[in-house]
């Protein structure tokens, strides 16, 4: 699956998005800042979030406080963390993107608004009635589906489809969700699998395009003699479709050792493509350290969920956390962070503040995977969950005002 040409993905979140798109050249956005670009809206709300979706699941788990609405909570706060957080950051990273692999003009104004208000209206749903909660949360996929496929569409850059696909992919498996809410269905399970798959699966797309990228220009300006990263090659393929496939065998035969068998291919072939990527040799500079660190939680997971497949000696529910709030969690802020500096004008350094926020969500998923073997798994439990609350407000408060705030 070919989402652009190398270039192309790396500049999105390396450089201001006035120097990014030559058509941001042609046309000056007039507007409040906070809707000049996609990553604007999307990361700060996201953020917000993510932020306090937690602690309302925590307030169930722990406590056993009722959380009303469409599903029940362990199906709420997979749903929440994956089509409404996850989903948020997937849409603030291709609004960002689209551009550059387009050559439109971003989507920014009215049209942003709206899109933002229409996640935002989701969130709501989930705590109305099953038939609300599906009509309004799916209504954003579709939509969000159908603004990218058309920018694709009119731009003629028709190898960059395969975007949309990954957008149908969540769409479905937030539908399966729904039935079960609806009661027509029990996919539930099946449907936050899918969606966790699929991030995965952009994840090691993209990430695999864009570390090995940034590694190589920060070695090569930072330390000239230095070993770069191993080039894209044949066996970076062969990597990537190990793990697509034994994402595609947990989704579709989880618990069976055919998926067991998968994960671990994957889970070494991602470690195979971490160590070709000279991560060690950043671990100086946080805001590229990171996004090494996030990719080596795919690996973990999927390690994990070939290990509790096939032997049963993971910790129940310890792969799909390696997943989520290691993978997907780190990755997300390392890509959040990263771009909001290089869009809004500053430099791409990370301050303190920023490598706070990268130890408490690494906290976050190295309690939440430990958990389990713990004496007190419910105490290691909800520290690992107020560490995500703490990293993804502490992003809210340093970053909020750069994405509201015009750039420098």
């Amino acid at each position: 699956m070919r989402v652009g040409r190398r270039p192309k993905v790396a500049a999105v979140i390396t450089i201001p998005l006035s120097q990014a798109s030559p058509a941001a050249r042609r046309g000056e956005y007039a507007g409040p800042a906070f809707l000049s670009g996609g990553f604007r809206p999307f990361f700060l709300l996201g953020a917000l979030w993510a932020a306090v979706a937690m602690p309302i699941w925590l307030a169930a788990y722990a406590h056993g406080y009722a959380v009303t609405g469409a599903l029940p909570p362990m199906l709420w706060h997979a749903h929440e963390m994956i089509f409404g957080y996850g989903l948020a950051a997937v849409t603030g990273f291709l609004l960002t993107a689209i551009p550059n692999w387009t050559g439109r003009l971003p989507i920014a104004g009215l049209p942003l608004a709206a899109l933002a208000l229409l996640w935002v209206a989701g969130r709501i749903a989930m705590f109305a009635t099953p038939m609300a909660a599906a009509a309004v949360d799916l209504a954003y996929t579709v939509v969000l589906a159908a603004v990218v496929a058309r920018e694709v569409v009119a731009a003629q850059r028709f190898h960059n489809l395969p975007v949309v696909g990954t957008l149908l992919f969540l769409l479905a498996g937030n539908v399966l969700v729904h039935l079960h809410a609806l009661d027509i269905a029990y996919t539930g399970a099946l449907g936050n699998r899918m969606g966790i798959a699929t991030l995965i699966a952009l994840i090691s797309l993209i990430g695999g395009r864009i570390v090995p990228s940034f590694t190589r220009n920060w070695l090569a300006r930072e330390r000239p003699h230095a070993a770069l990263p191993a080039p894209h090659d044949r066996l970076d393929t062969v990597c990537l479709l190990a793990i697509v496939a034994a994402l595609l065998a947990w989704v579709a035969v989880p618990g069976t050792p055919i998926s067991g068998v998968l994960a671990l291919a994957g889970g070494v072939a991602a470690l195979v493509r971490l160590a070709r990527w000279r991560g060690l040799a950043t671990w100086r500079e946080p805001l590229l350290f990171i996004l090494h660190v996030g990719y080596g939680w795919v690996a973990i997971g999927l390690l994990l969920l070939g290990a509790s497949e096939l032997w049963s000696i993971a910790p129940p529910g310890a792969p799909v956390h390696a997943l989520t709030v290691g993978a997907i969690g780190t990755m997300t802020l390392a890509v959040m962070t990263r771009a909001s500096l290089g869009h809004t004008g500053r430099g791409l350094a990370a301050g303190p503040g920023t490598v706070s926020i990268y130890v408490l969500v690494t906290l976050a998923a190295f309690l939440r995977v430990a958990a389990p073997l713990s004496p007190w798994p419910l105490s290691v439990t909800s520290i690992a969950g107020l560490a995500w609350t703490a990293a993804f407000t502490l992003f809210a408060l340093l970053y909020g005002p750069l994405l509201i705030r015009k750039k420098q």
